[in-house]
């Protein structure tokens, strides 16, 4: 794994009341759940960025009130053609 030196301003870790591990991890959770809402990474990639399993990112999409399917309306049409 990369590790990567971000600087943040001290005051950022109690606006959350976190300490700057699960400041930071937090931030990798709300990152890869915006750029799965966007559609720009797969689910199992935004998993991996977040450091949690499936299971776990899916919980986390619910806390952020973002709906786990992100399907255009082509495509679920398409998925919807497809079902025998």
């Amino acid at each position: 794994m990369k590790t990567i030196p971000i600087q943040l301003p001290e005051t950022v870790f109690s606006s959350l009341r976190r300490n700057p591990e699960e400041f930071v991890q937090e931030m990798r959770i709300a990152a890869a759940v915006k750029w799965y809402e966007l559609g720009d990474i797969s689910q199992n990639k935004a998993a991996e960025i977040a450091g949690l399993t499936r299971a776990e990112f899916i919980n986390a999409l619910s806390r952020y009130r973002v709906d786990f399917m992100q399907y255009t309306a082509e495509e679920l049409a398409e998925e919807m053609a497809n079902v025998d």
